[in-house]
């Protein structure tokens, strides 16, 4: 007999609103009394971060945990500290989901995997590990192929329209 797999849901594109949608379900799960874990790739920036700062108003049924520094990673030549800190969120990742929380987020990951600071099948791995009762949600831009043909539900987020110029980011709506 097999044991029942957890459901992936895994949102990417170059729109924005991924990890939004993401912690959209949390408190949606959070409502009903459900445990959440948000395991950050990539995000180290706990003073300014929203989803972090809300941390302790949400407890016990609200954790997350970021695993970046504070500087933005170059995507073409990731640094060795940048390596060091997915492989840990990803151990990280198996510790928390044998926990069995509800919902179990992997935000960013899909970047991390696109600039080589992860493998696939060490996240496979994971996902082959996470307990039928939890659901997972992964985040970011640039899905491969492979992710999204194991994912159970898939969403694009596509940047159908921006406003002309660079805009700055807007504290509480997109950080």
């Amino acid at each position: 007999m097999s044991k029942k797999r957890a459901l992936v849901y895994l949102w990417t594109g170059d729109g924005w609103g991924k990890t939004t949608s993401a912690l959209g379900v949390a408190l949606r799960a959070i409502g009903h009394d459900k445990k959440v874990t948000i395991v950050q790739f990539m995000k180290g920036r706990q003073d300014t971060v929203g989803e972090f700062k809300v941390r302790h108003l949400l407890e016990p049924w609200y954790e997350i945990h970021q695993f970046g520094t504070r500087n933005f990673v170059d995507l073409k030549n990731p640094s060795k500290k940048d390596r060091h800190l997915a492989a840990e969120a990803l151990s990280f990742a198996l510790v928390a989901a044998k926990k069995k929380p509800f919902l179990l987020i992997l935000d960013e990951v899909n970047i991390a995997l696109a600039c080589g600071l992860i493998k696939i099948g060490d996240l496979f791995n994971l996902l082959d590990n996470v307990p039928g009762s939890t659901t997972v949600y992964l985040t970011g831009r640039y899905a491969p192929p492979e992710l999204i043909k194991r994912a159970d539900y898939v969403t694009e987020i596509m940047a159908i329209k921006r406003p002309k110029g660079r805009l700055k980011a807007k504290k509480g709506i997109d950080y």
